[in-house]
């Protein structure tokens, strides 16, 4: 009768799992009410319960979503904020359908990702959908105050949050890391406020600037929510912006608004380099181009991934799979580039020689201004060769830097313009830019000039010199290089015009500010 009673009671109990409001399939397993009783022992020997057959109800479960926009409005979470300012924000949106299917398309690459992290963190899906606010999804993104990526990193803040930045990448634009410093930084400013409007206002303007804006309306009675605070018309417009977009995804119809299908699947798989590697060389032999592979990883700078600094790259989820395949056959050099530093302070030209390059394509790949020397310590991307011809150190890759300085000193110097001259001409006439003497002097590039009119340069050292020690005669022998070198020159042979010469070039050195291009 124990063993009977114990076989009896197998079926008693059931289980029934919660939905998360994320995409984990939640199983349902529920008996019928006559399952639950007790069953009445069946006539015949006792061998014959070894044959004896149960019927049990098919498992039913909830599917995950197959398209990632259902699997985020399962997680929106933040309380809703309905103000004029929402309302505006959506018409905006819903006016300019081709903007959002832009952002969402250059979402689709990055989106799988962020929605796995905020899940993983237990944090509010609206997250998912803040770097639609900030950069429209562009990686490559630069506001005017030089926050860069997604999730608009400013250079301190990305540095805290240990974003390096240096001559060869910017994790600011690092899908992986980026996306985990900005959920870091939201979850402790969330920590901090206590409120989700608040910790997003404080991504925008600043923790700083949100606690003295509370302290304020404490002193005077006010409240402190985020529609009560007195912050820029940005951070005010910030959490709106947020929270149209909101609206339009959770209900696309009720905006007459069709949103691009992103399938609830990872876009990209992470590879492991353990060598230095060409960016062509992994594009190619992952069977991607170039700029698939750079839209992947916006951090690189260069043609070389540094094994030692980047080991881990991005590709397609199905070009992983070949990358793999197709490097053990691959037969070749791996990478063509390395890293150079600097012994001592030199021109582009002379570190070209140094490493056997075109000076053209130094000073394009490590983007040296024309007219400035190389200061020793820097990092240079230069071809490989028989003397350099190991993978880039992790100091190097790490730490690497580019310091310039100028090739000579610039001063101001006052020159007169030519009979039907413009300002473009007289510009060339001295060997600069005449764009730049167009800011100099706030006029168009190609303004007509007076004969003599006076126009400010900024010219190497020598030359300004010798313009500010020349007599002043005539529009015509000032303007002229060679006559300015001519009078220079007559002036040695008398001691008096020496010493005029002298005194003149002395008044005018002490009174010109030196700058740097």
């Amino acid at each position: 009768m124990l063993l009977l009673s114990g076989c009896a009671t197998v079926g008693q109990d059931t289980h029934t799992s919660q939905p998360t409001g994320f995409d984990r399939p939640v199983v349902e397993t529920t008996l019928p009410k006559s399952a639950k009783q007790r069953p009445s022992l069946p006539a015949g020997p006792l061998s014959a319960l070894g044959t004896a057959t149960t019927s049990l109800p098919a498992v039913a479960t909830l599917a995950a979503p197959s398209d990632l926009w259902d699997r985020i409005r399962r997680g929106l979470a933040m309380p809703d904020l309905d103000t004029d300012l929402v309302r505006s924000r959506e018409k905006w949106y819903t006016s300019k359908p081709d903007y959002i299917q832009r952002m969402t398309a250059r979402s689709s690459r990055y989106l799988f990702h962020i929605v796995e992290e905020i899940e993983r963190r237990n944090m509010p899906m609206e997250l998912a959908l803040l770097p639609f606010i900030e950069s429209a999804f562009n990686p490559q993104a630069v506001s005017s105050a030089r926050a860069a990526g997604i999730w608009q990193f400013m250079p301190a803040t990305g540095e805290s949050f240990d974003l390096k930045q240096n001559v060869f990448r910017d994790d600011r634009r690092d899908v992986l890391a980026s996306t985990r410093a900005a959920l870091d930084y939201l979850q402790q400013l969330h920590n901090r406020f206590g409120d989700w409007h608040l910790a997003l206002a404080a991504y925008n303007w600043g923790q700083g600037n949100i606690n003295r804006a509370i302290t304020q309306n404490k002193r005077k009675g006010l409240p402190t929510g985020y529609t009560d605070l007195g912050m820029p018309m940005e951070t005010r417009m910030y959490v709106p912006k947020l929270q149209a977009l909101k609206n339009i995804i959770a209900k696309p119809e009720a905006f007459g608004t069709q949103l691009p299908p992103i399938g609830n699947h990872p876009f990209f798989d992470t590879v492991t380099l353990d060598r230095d590697m060409d960016v062509s060389v992994i594009a190619r032999i992952s069977g991607i181009s170039e700029q698939d592979f750079r839209a992947l990883n916006p951090s690189l700078k260069h043609p070389v991934v540094m094994a030692a600094g980047t080991p881990n790259i991005l590709l397609p989820w199905e070009s992983a799979a070949v990358f793999h395949s197709e490097l053990q056959k691959h037969n070749g050099p791996l990478a063509t580039w390395t890293a150079w530093v600097v012994p001592t302070t030199m021109t582009a030209e002379q570190a070209a020689e140094r490493v056997g390059m075109n000076v053209r394509e130094l000073r394009n790949i490590n983007t040296i201004p024309p007219r400035m020397l190389v200061r020793a310590g820097s990092s240079l991307i230069v071809p490989r060769n028989g003397q350099r011809n190991s993978d880039v150190s992790m100091h190097v890759a790490d730490n690497g830097h580019l310091s310039l300085q100028p090739e000579m000193v610039l001063r101001r110097a006052s020159v007169r313009a030519r009979k039907g001259e413009n300002l473009a001409q007289l510009a060339n006439r001295y060997g600069v830019s005449p764009v730049s003497a167009a800011g100099w002097n706030k006029l168009a590039v190609n303004a007509q000039l007076k004969p003599g009119q006076r126009i400010t340069l900024m010219l190497p050292q020598r030359t300004a010199g010798a313009l500010a020690s020349s007599p002043r005669k005539t529009g015509r022998e000032e303007s002229s290089p060679s006559s300015v070198r001519k009078t220079v020159a007559n002036s040695k042979k008398s001691p008096q015009a020496t010493q005029r010469t002298a005194s003149k070039t002395k008044v005018a050195a002490n009174a010109k500010k030196t700058i740097q291009p």
